[in-house]
C-alpha cells in the first residue's frame, strides 16, 4: 500500500515537472546577410509570442526588410516588403512591456508607435543595452520576448550598414536592401 502511494506521488511530481518544463521556442531569421536564431520567452510575454509566432506560421515576414537600422541601438524589420510597401497586418495586441525582461543587447522586442498599445508585426533586436525603452512608472515600455542566442555577428553586420533617405524613410534606412529571405519555426 505504502509502495502504491509513493509510486503514485512520484508519478504525479514527475508528471507536474514534465508540464511545467517547457521546450525553447525558436525562430531561425534567414537575411541575404546571413542567418540569426531567435529563442521565444512565452512564459514573459505570453501574447506577444504567440503573435510574433502566428506572423511566422503565415509567412507575414518571408520577403520582408530591415527598414530601419540605428547604429548602436536597433535594427527594425518584418512591416515592410522591398518595393516599400506597408504589408497589411492583424490587429494590435496589449503592450506587454512589464514582463521583467529588459532592452539589453540581442534581445527582441515589439516595435510600437507613441500609443503603447499598438504593436503588431515590426520587431526590432538591440544592438546595445537600451534601458530607456524599459518600462518605467510613468510610461509604458517596449515588450522585450525574446533573444538572439546565436548569430549575433550577422545582427551586428546589419547593425553596420550604411543608411539614408530611401523609399519612404528619410533616414535610417539600409541603403542596399536586407532582406528577411524567410523565418522558420524550429
Amino acid at each position: 500500500m505504502k509502495a502504491r502511494i509513493v509510486l503514485s506521488l512520484l508519478l504525479a511530481l514527475f508528471a507536474s515537472s514534465a508540464a511545467t518544463a517547457q521546450e525553447p521556442v525558436l525562430v531561425r531569421v534567414h537575411t541575404n546577410v546571413g542567418a540569426f536564431l531567435i529563442q521565444l520567452e512565452p512564459t514573459r510575454a505570453p501574447m506577444t509570442v504567440a503573435n510574433f509566432l502566428e506572423y511566422v506560421r503565415s509567412g507575414h515576414y518571408d520577403g520582408t526588410i530591415f527598414h530601419r537600422v540605428v547604429g548602436n541601438f536597433i535594427i527594425q524589420g518584418g512591416g515592410y516588403d522591398q518595393e516599400y510597401n506597408e504589408k497589411p497586418t492583424r490587429p494590435p495586441i496589449p503592450n506587454e512591456s512589464g514582463n521583467g525582461l529588459s532592452n539589453i543587447r540581442g534581445t527582441v522586442g515589439l516595435a510600437r508607435t507613441g500609443d503603447p498599445h499598438s504593436g503588431t508585426a515590426q520587431f526590432y533586436v538591440n544592438l546595445v543595452d537600451n534601458p530607456m525603452l524599459d518600462p518605467q512608472p510613468s510610461r509604458w515600455g517596449y515588450a522585450v520576448f525574446g533573444r538572439v542566442i546565436e548569430g549575433m555577428t550577422v545582427v551586428d553586420e546589419i547593425g553596420a550598414v550604411a543608411t539614408g533617405e530611401v523609399g519612404p524613410f528619410e533616414s535610417d534606412a539600409p541603403l542596399k536592401p536586407i532582406v528577411i529571405e524567410k523565418m522558420e519555426e524550429l
